[in-house]
C-alpha cells in the first residue's frame, strides 16, 4: 500500500511543478500588499501603546506635581528619620502630664561642693535641679511631655529676705499657676536629695550604685489619702523592678506639719532621691529608673481610662 510520501512524489513527477510566470508575479503582488498591511497594523499598535504610556506619564505628572500627589507621595514613602522627626513633633505639642519642682533647688551633694557640712551643701548650678532636668529628658524619650520648673526659690528667698522654711511658699506660686494653665497634668514631684549618709542612701544593683528614693507624703493636706495612695503605687513600681531601691512611703504627721504644697493637687509628692554623699551620675541612673516606672504608671492608666 502506498504512503502519503509515495502518492506526492508520483504527484510531482507526473504534474511537474512549473507556475506561470504571471502567476509568480500575481503571488507577489498580494504578499507584497499583505506585508505593507500587516506593518502598518504593527506601527498602528506601537503607536497606540505609546501613546496611552505618553498620555499615562502626563497624568501621573499632573498628579504629582498640581493635585497633591507629592505630599501623598512624601507621607507614605518618608524615611525613619522623617518619621521620627513627626514623633518628635507630637511629642512637643502634647498636654503636658507631668510638673518637676524643686523647693529646695539648690541642694547639692559633697562631690559638687567643698563642704560636708549639712548646711552648707548648696551650689548655684551643680544642684538638685539637675536632677529634675535630667528626669524631664528621660520622660521625652518615653514620649510624655513633663514641666520643670527653673524658678530659683534659694534666691527668692535671700531677695526678699525670707526663711529657709518659707521655700514651700515661693515655689507655690509657679506651681499654682501651672495648675491652672495644664489642666490634663496627671502628677505632681517635689524633687529633693537627703542628708542622710552614702551606706544609707545608696544600694547596689548589678555593680552599680544607685541613690535610693523615699516618698514623702503629708498628712495636713485634705488630699493626703489621695497622695498616700499614688505614693504608695510608685513604690511598688519601683519595687516590683528595682527591689530596695525604694526606701519606702513615710507619712510627715506634726502639729505644725507644712503641707508641701500637696494640699493644691491630687498625685502630689515629694521625693528624696539619694544622700549627700551620693553623686550628680548616680543621681541621674535613679532617675532614669524613676523615668521607667512613671511611664508605666501613666501607660496603665491610659489603658484603665479605656475601659
Amino acid at each position: 500500500m502506498q504512503t502519503d510520501k509515495d502518492l506526492f512524489d508520483l504527484i510531482k513527477e507526473t504534474y511537474p511543478i512549473n507556475p506561470r510566470e504571471k502567476f509568480v508575479l500575481d503571488t507577489a503582488d498580494k504578499l507584497k500588499k499583505s506585508a505593507r498591511q500587516i506593518n502598518r497594523r504593527s506601527r498602528l499598535k506601537q503607536f497606540t501603546v505609546a501613546s496611552a504610556g505618553i498620555a499615562m506619564c502626563t497624568l501621573a505628572l499632573s498628579w504629582f506635581f498640581f493635585y497633591g500627589g507629592k505630599d501623598i507621595f512624601y507621607n507614605n514613602f518618608s524615611t525613619p528619620q522623617n518619621e521620627h522627626s513627626a514623633s518628635t513633633a507630637a511629642i512637643k505639642i502634647q498636654d503636658p502630664l507631668v510638673y518637676i519642682y524643686h523647693s529646695h533647688n539648690q541642694e547639692s551633694f559633697v562631690s559638687e561642693t567643698s563642704t560636708n557640712h549639712s548646711d552648707d551643701l548648696f551650689h548655684k548650678e551643680r544642684n538638685i535641679s539637675l536632677v529634675g532636668e535630667r528626669l524631664r529628658q528621660e520622660l521625652k524619650n518615653y514620649g510624655i511631655h513633663a514641666i520643670h520648673d527653673s524658678t530659683n526659690i534659694k534666691a527668692e528667698l535671700e531677695e526678699k529676705r525670707l526663711s529657709y522654711s518659707d521655700a514651700y511658699k515661693v515655689s507655690r506660686v509657679p506651681l499654682e499657676n501651672a495648675l491652672s494653665h495644664n489642666k490634663k497634668l496627671k502628677m505632681v514631684l517635689d524633687i529633693h536629695r537627703d542628708s542622710s549618709k552614702r551606706n544609707q542612701s545608696t544600694i547596689s544593683i548589678e555593680g552599680k550604685d544607685y541613690p535610693r528614693i523615699a516618698f514623702i507624703v503629708s498628712k495636713s493636706s485634705a488630699k493626703y489619702e489621695v497622695n498616700f495612695k499614688f505614693a504608695q503605687l510608685l513604690h511598688e513600681y519601683t519595687e516590683e523592678r528595682y527591689p530596695n531601691l525604694s526606701r519606702g512611703v513615710f507619712t510627715k504627721d506634726t502639729p505644725t506639719q507644712n503641707s508641701y504644697n500637696q494640699d493644691l493637687f491630687g498625685n502630689s509628692v515629694l521625693l528624696e532621691v539619694g544622700g549627700k554623699e551620693n553623686t550628680l551620675e548616680e543621681e541621674y541612673r535613679t532617675v532614669d529608673v524613676l523615668s521607667e516606672v512613671i511611664s508605666e504608671i501613666l501607660a496603665d492608666w491610659n489603658e484603665q481610662e479605656k475601659e
